[in-house]
């Protein structure tokens, strides 16, 4: 379906690429370079399709489309930004636009977005949030982190039951918590429950309360966490730890949008939105039968996978940057990086995701002696033995030796002197390499010598002199 299309965007090179992609595409394109141009285009005519920058030198793009929002509702808004953020892609949703379109974009998929946007003139709904700059929790700018962002967009204007996936840390109560602040229920409490923290025979009590006299210690009436929730945000977390006998009493519940209490029999109106996370295969765990495959079902109606932070190496800095930022504010000296100690930071794996990060950096800012955090300062915080540390030779080994070098001129100069720098740099080495081919090789002592280059009793003497036990699997999945 060939359209009218208006781009508004103050780089030339981009309208120019744009405006010669679509009109092959067929569509018919006009362009401008300001708000100001854009308003002489505009008196010649509503185009079918509007494509807008966020930033113009006259102007906010996001303006534009929150005026043509009110003047022409079923105009479809498609807004194109360089300022990758969550704010940004809220604030497109909030002024009523179709999609919104972080830069670099694919020109496939822009032509794609345009024909199901001439399909479905009106489809987007405006969002209704006060504060357009709020200082929103989720940071990063890497695509991964853009899907994310464009997804709460579209959640937070009705009360779908949406379901966060995501190793641990990654920030899945943090994504509910804007879902809740900055939808439709925010003046309403937001109460969080983790699943795997309740005792089984504790659950459907902490999740509906109690009756007095309900069972042994029930002293007196106790909402639970429905009831506290009231008109709000219910977060479940490790809902796929949640025992079978309480998920069916749950489903009920999102079934019916009605329950009781332990003991009552009074029916309660369940008014709370919805949203539960888990660290679990939560399809496996349908298939292996500890979990209700309705349940999933009735959970999974908005899926958000929260990425690894290893899958968004290129937010490491700036979220590195923030918690150090954070710690200052919070009353703790005040640090900075030093390249070599980023250059770590985007090589480390991170298994313990952004949880991890913050903390480490919440204890550089509190320990290091110095202002500026050094790569020697990294390596001893993250330790030793950490085979994720240095996934490229060509760069995070050799910055790791200089660190070395580095903290021994500040620690302990005199060793640089002694004639001992050579056999500490090799026991620094050593037990991470024997680490890594014992998991390599699945404990094998026998394969991981010869892997080496020793024979087998010298790796049993190295593995006592070291503390290293023989039958641990460190870091297995990462050197596959």
């Amino acid at each position: 379906m060939a359209g009218n299309i208006l781009l508004v965007d103050d780089d030339e090179a981009i309208r120019t690429v744009v405006a010669h992609a679509l009109r092959r595409a067929g569509h018919r394109v006009r362009t401008a370079g300001s708000v100001a141009e854009f308003d002489r285009e505009l008196r010649q005519g509503v185009p079918d399709v509007l494509l807008t920058d966020v930033v113009l030198p006259d102007g906010d793009g996001i303006e534009i489309a929150m005026r043509l929002a009110r003047e022409a509702p079923d105009l479809p808004v498609i807004v194109l930004s360089a300022r990758n953020t969550l704010t940004t892609a809220v604030r497109a949703n909030e002024a009523g636009a179709y999609d919104y379109l972080p830069k670099p974009f694919d020109l496939e998929t822009l032509t794609k977005t345009i024909a199901a946007a001439l399909e479905r003139r009106g489809a987007a709904l405006p969002l209704q949030i006060d504060d357009e700059d709020r200082n929103l929790p989720l940071i990063g700018r890497s695509p991964a982190m853009q899907e994310v962002y464009r997804v709460i967009a579209r959640v937070v204007s009705n009360d779908l039951t949406v379901l966060v996936s995501g190793e641990s840390g990654t920030g899945k109560e943090l994504v509910a918590r804007a879902i809740h602040d900055l939808g439709q229920r925010r003046a309403a409490p937001f109460v969080a429950i983790n699943m795997a923290a309740i005792p089984r025979e504790l659950i459907e009590a902490e999740l509906f309360g109690h009756e007095r006299g309900a069972f042994t210690g029930a002293a007196q009436r106790t909402a639970g966490r429905f009831e506290q929730a009231a008109g709000g945000t219910l977060f479940l977390d490790e809902i796929g730890d949640m025992p079978i006998e309480a998920q069916t009493r749950l489903l009920r519940v999102l079934q019916s949008g009605e329950f009781t209490t332990v003991g009552g029999v009074r029916t309660i109106r369940a008014d709370v939105r919805i949203v539960a996370a888990t660290n679990r295969e939560l399809q496996q765990a349908v298939a292996n039968g500890q979990f209700r495959e309705d349940l999933f079902y009735r959970l999974n109606v908005v899926p958000i996978a929260l990425p690894a932070l290893r899958e968004r190496r290129s937010d490491i800095a700036v979220l590195a940057r923030h918690f150090l930022e954070r710690a200052a504010d919070s009353g703790l000296p005040r640090k900075t990086l030093d390249k070599e100690a980023v250059d770590l930071l985007e090589q480390h794996d991170w298994p313990g995701n952004v949880r991890q990060l913050e903390n480490l950096m919440r204890r550089l800012a509190a320990l290091s002696r110095d202002d500026r955090i050094s790569a020697s300062e990294l390596v001893t915080m993250l330790g030793h033995s950490s085979t994720s540390l240095f996934p490229d030779p060509d760069v995070a080994l050799d910055a790791a030796v200089r660190a070395f070098v580095e903290r021994l001129a500040r620690n302990e100069p005199a060793a640089l002197d002694d004639g001992t720098l050579y056999d500490r740099l090799i026991a620094e080495v050593e037990r991470p390499l024997i680490e890594a081919m014992l998991a390599r090789h699945g404990g094998n002592q026998l394969r991981a010598a010869r892997a080496i280059g020793l024979n087998r009793n010298t790796l049993r003497k190295r593995l006592d002199a070291l503390g290293i036990d023989p039958a641990i699997r460190p870091h297995a999945r990462e050197l596959r």
